[in-house]
Order: C-alpha cells, then structure tokens, then sequence
C-alpha cells in the first residue's frame, strides 16, 4: 500500500495541472462532448457555457464567506489557545493524523461547510506544532469530506413535503436514508478505512513542513494611530460588540422560534458573529480578514468555470444520454450500485449536489421504479456518489487548499489511492445491500 500510495503522490504531482487549468481542460472536454453527442453546434455550445457561467455566483459568495469568517474565527486569542490545546495533545505524526482525522470527520459530518473550515484549520495548526508531512495531513482533514451526514441536502429535500419530485417518488424519511442502519455501519466503516489508510502512510525522508513564516499570527494587533477619536473607536471593542451581540440575538430568536436550522447561511453567521465577539477591537477582526482574504482566491476564480461546464452538460443533454446509457444495463439488483457510480463520474464534471440532482435524479428514480429497484437505496446511492468523487475534485478542496497554502497536486496523489478504498466500501456495501436482501 506504501508503494502504491507513493507511485500515485510522484505521478500526481508530475502530470495533474492547476485546478485553474483542470477547470480549463474539463470545459474542453464538455464542449467536445457536447458536439460530438450532443450534436450541437460551438455556437450552441458557447451559448450554454455563458449562460451557465453566472447560476453559481451566489454559491460562490457563500463559499467564500464560509472559508473567510471561518478563517477569521480560527485567528482569534481564544480560538488559537483551543486548537493550541488540541493540537498539544499529539506529539507524533501519526497521533496529529489520527486526531485531525477524527475531528474533522465529525465535523464533516455535522456540516460540510464546517467541517472544510475546521479541517483545514487544525491540519494547519497541527502541521505547525508537529514535525509531520504537511501535504499528508492536508489530504486526510480532506478524506472525511465524502461522508453524508444530517445536512446532506438530497435526502432531507426528498423528506420534506412539497419537494419537486413529490408527485412521482413521494416523501422518503430520513430514517430509511441518512440514519438506515446499514448507512450508519457504511459511516463507521469509512472512518476507520480512513484512520487506518493514512495511519499506514510512512514519512517521506524529506517532509515538507508549514513554515513558520506562511503561519498568520493570531489577532495581530493593528498599529496604532494619531489617538483621535476616530482611532479610538477603531480600537475600540464597541463597534465589534455591538454587531457581534445583534447577530447573535438574531439567531437565538430563531431558536427560540424554532426556525433554527444548520446550512450554509447560517453556518456563515455564526462564523461571523464569534469572530465579531472574540476578535479584541474592528482593527483586529479586519487585520484578521486582510490574512483570510487570499485564501479565497481559487473560489473566486473557478467556481464560475464549473458553472460554465454545468451549463453545457445540462443544455447539450449530456447528463440524460449518460444516465440513459447506465440505465440500459442495470437490473433491480445492481441499479444502486450503477447509480452510485454513475453519480459519481457526473460529479466530476457538475460538482453541485443540488443542481445535479435536478438533472439527474428524474431520470434515476424514474428508473428505478421501472425496474424495481429500492427507492431510498436508490437515493442514498446517488448521495454517496456525489460525494464520492469529491476527492479528486479540486472544487470542493479550493477552500482547504486556499487555508493550507498547497496547490491540488499535492494532496491529490494521496486522496486518488483513498478514492479507490472508499468506491470499493460504497459499492460493496450496495452490492451486499443485493445480496442480502
């Protein structure tokens, strides 16, 4: 495993590209496709890019506001005692992999947004403390980042009333999704497969360390001015205070109401509002935003591209000929499993949950009541596939690559081997799932 893990870092890190130019390289392919299969024309395909290229600019913001209030967060005094004190709990590498591992599953599991915040941020701290290869334990913060947990947005759309696919599937509850008892046993065993997968993995003889240097200081203080008034007020921690305790009685309104509910909004505003309220003055929270704004970068630039990409596969009916062609061949037994991965390939190309599940999962569950199959296998089969190939996705890892300083080879050697192990888990679990009853 060491030496296959170790051929795959030397051949990603020779001939995978930026994710910028990777980005580049899947729109030709789509438009391609698009002319070839889709028999349109490159106008037509032109066409689609263009009107694709704006539909993930709101995302895009949230993206960026997550990963910077929680990189502003994480650069407050009492947050940087907290990860202090975690991270002195590990003394060697493999205790900082097995402990940033572990936490950053949970937290991916809670939430995804969180948990690409906080993953990155204590593979950060712990590459700072602990003489372990940077690049290795960037890569398994990043190798929780597949799980589905309760704020998967499939399953808890499908569970609600009034979802668009109401009238053809019904309502399936979270409990024969998400918290099945084999989808809990998969979550399980895909944490211990991950510890053990990288707690394998030997120290190259020549780590690569954080530098000191690239590591921002907590809560900075701005230099101070002329003592005017307005340089007071600067310093002062009234400004901060206020805003903190305002959005902070906002959202104990909404659970008081409850209205309360964990997604990317509000995962944002809580970010913002202990960065407000732990930050020491506004001159410390926007110093601290002034270091998180670079990290954002490879959000800002790309996420339009997939957009673009998107937005030709939609148009060009790419999506419908490949799922038509996956259905072609499944049974009642193996259409979960043609389903996780037939998720998984188109991932690659629309890495929106959401958005590929408008496209795709008419034409899947429409299938699967034809032939049979089990509805809510069927689901969780498509939300494990859409997660699955994340890990070679450079969109999903732009926000932890952007806080890690690394470019997306040199995590991606590691995280291609750990694809490999957690398809064969998925799949086997639905091919058992078959099998068994």
């Amino acid at each position: 495993m060491q030496a296959v893990t170790q051929f795959s870092v030397r051949l990603v890190q020779r001939y995978l590209p930026s994710a910028f130019v990777l980005a580049v390289i899947l729109t030709a392919i789509v438009f391609v496709l698009g002319i070839v299969l889709g028999e349109r024309t490159p106008l037509d395909m032109a066409q689609y890019w263009g009107e694709g290229f704006s539909s993930l600019f709101k995302f895009g913001m949230q993206m960026v506001l997550v990963l910077l209030t929680g990189y502003v967060l994480a650069l407050t005094p009492v947050m940087q005692q907290l990860l202090g004190a975690l991270t002195r709990q590990a003394s060697t590498p493999r205790q900082a992999l097995a402990i940033t591992i572990v936490v950053s599953f949970v937290c991916y599991y809670l939430n995804w947004g969180f948990g690409m915040v906080a993953g990155a941020i204590l593979a950060r701290e712990m590459g700072r403390r602990v003489a372990v290869h940077f690049p290795l334990i960037v890569a398994a913060a990043y190798g929780g980042e597949l799980v589905r947990g309760p704020s998967t947005s499939i399953p808890l759309v499908i569970a609600t009333p009034g979802h668009f696919m109401e009238d053809a599937i019904g309502i399936v509850p979270v409990s024969e999704t998400l918290y099945a008892s084999w989808n809990i046993a998969l979550t399980l065993a895909l944490l211990a497969l991950l510890v053990a997968f990288f707690m394998l993995q030997k120290q190259p003889e020549q780590i690569v360390r954080l530098e000191a240097a690239d590591d921002p200081a907590a809560d900075a203080p701005a230099q101070r001015g002329d003592g005017s008034f307005s340089d007071w007020l600067e310093h002062s921690r009234l400004p901060t205070l206020f805003l903190g305790l305002l959005a902070a009685a906002y959202l104990l309104g909404e659970v008081a109401k409850g209205d309360f509910s964990i997604n990317l909004n509000t995962v944002i505003l809580i970010f913002f509002t202990l960065g407000l309220l732990l930050h020491r003055s506004a001159a410390a929270y926007l110093g601290a935003v002034e270091k998180a704004v670079g990290a954002a970068r490879g959000i800002i630039v790309q996420f339009p591209l997939y957009a673009g990409i998107a937005g030709m596969m939609t148009h060009a009916d790419l999506v419908t000929q490949f799922s038509e062609a996956i259905i072609s061949v499944a049974s009642r037994e193996t259409f979960p499993l043609w389903t996780f991965l037939s998720a998984g390939a188109v991932n690659f190309f629309i890495p929106s949950g959401g958005g590929q599940w408008a496209i795709q999962g008419p034409i899947m569950m429409k299938a699967a009541y034809a032939l049979g199959a089990d509805p809510a296998r069927t689901i969780m089969a498509f939300t494990w596939g859409d997660g699955w190939t994340n890990q070679i996705q450079p969109f999903w890892a732009l926000p932890l690559l952007g806080v890690a300083g690394l470019s997306a080879r040199d995590i991606m050697g590691y995280l291609l081997i750990w694809l490999v192990i957690s398809g064969v888990a998925i799949a086997g679990t639905f091919v058992a799932l078959a099998a068994f009853t």
